[in-house]
């Protein structure tokens, strides 16, 4: 455990190493995407750059304190809890992304939520049942939706859930209810939540049922499950004490990779149903080339896929004994 916590550590030193020149060495000029404004004097564009720090060394400052250059402020400011300030927003990187964060760990939840569920029971049943025509059905439906582009299934049922279903279209309230009552705000919420959760739950219920179905295929083909229904226990003690548990394996790692994805990979999502999340702030700050908003992001999203994979290592050991003395 110690040594997974510690390469876990390791990959977000390295990561904010990379964080800090990964924005620095693409096309264009920081100071310039800041400085917008033709008609600032050279006087007031400079005292952006102090502001904004651009104005010193990228690493070493040769010509005075060699530690006063733009990576060590950003090291001493991460340790602080500083992202940086906004170009866009002239506000701090982390409470902008504080505000959006829980609206994107809503969407996400409960769409990962449901896809568990559902992937797990139609994987559990097509196991069950191989080869018959309901195996045959959910293989195909989990192929098709595993294949479907993210994009595209979100422009689809956007069109048929306003066109047929009244539904909304985009953001997370109606105008004019911020003074409503709470549980008529909650219903609304739910309304609003309804086609980007759906399309989380499609994008990722084929690949959490054919895991499953190819997992549990797996287990209940081994020696001690042959074992288990010699000794007399019915065929759901079986699949419930015996099959089961190993069969979850790797689930785990795939839900602990996709909770960490989902969070990056919401910015199609809520682009298309402009639900104000991280997504679509990561999506502003591109087209407006908002780079401290950008470098907060992609910390924030590279550690959530670490933390997932160690929570995914500890939980190997949980459930089942052998991982501990790999």
């Amino acid at each position: 455990m110690l040594r997974r916590m510690l390469w876990a550590v390791v990959t977000v030193v390295f990561v904010v190493v990379l964080n800090f020149f990964l924005f620095r060495v693409l096309p264009g000029d920081p100071a310039k995407a800041g400085i917008r404004d033709p008609r600032l004097t050279r006087e007031a564009q400079q005292a952006i750059l102090e502001r904004f720090g651009l104005d010193k060394p990228l690493f070493l400052n040769f010509s005075g304190n060699p530690f006063d250059s733009q990576f060590f402020r950003y090291i001493g400011n991460l340790l602080r809890g500083d992202l940086g300030i906004s170009y866009n927003f002239n506000r701090p990187v982390f409470d902008l992304l504080g505000e959006r964060l829980w609206n994107t760990i809503l969407l996400v939840f409960v769409g990962e939520l449901l896809a568990i569920t559902f992937g797990i029971l139609l994987g559990v049943l097509a196991a069950w049942q191989r080869g018959t025509s309901l195996d045959l059905g959910t293989l195909l439906f989990g192929l098709f939706t595993w294949s479907l582009p993210t994009f595209f299934l979100a422009m689809v049922l956007l069109i048929l859930g306003s066109t047929y279903f009244g539904l909304p279209v985009g953001g997370m309230q109606t105008p004019g209810l911020s003074r409503a009552d709470s549980w008529t705000q909650l219903g609304d919420l739910a309304r609003h939540m309804v086609l980007p959760t759906l399309t989380f739950t499609i994008i990722l219920l084929g690949e959490f049922m054919l895991i499953m179905r190819s997992s549990l295929l797996d287990v209940l083909g081994e020696d001690y499950v042959l074992t288990a229904r010699a000794k007399g226990l019915s065929e759901s003690q079986v699949l419930r004490w015996h099959a089961m548990p190993n069969a979850m394996l790797p689930m785990i790692t795939l839900i602990a990779l996709t909770l960490g994805f989902t969070v990056s990979g919401s910015i199609l999502i809520e682009s298309v149903f402009s639900w104000p999340g991280l997504g679509s702030a990561v999506f502003e700050a591109i087209s407006r080339r908002d780079y401290p908003m950008l470098q907060g992001a992609f910390l924030l999203f590279t550690v959530a896929v670490v933390l997932a994979n160690l929570c995914a290592d500890l939980l190997y050991s949980a459930l089942d004994p052998r991982v501990r003395q790999v």
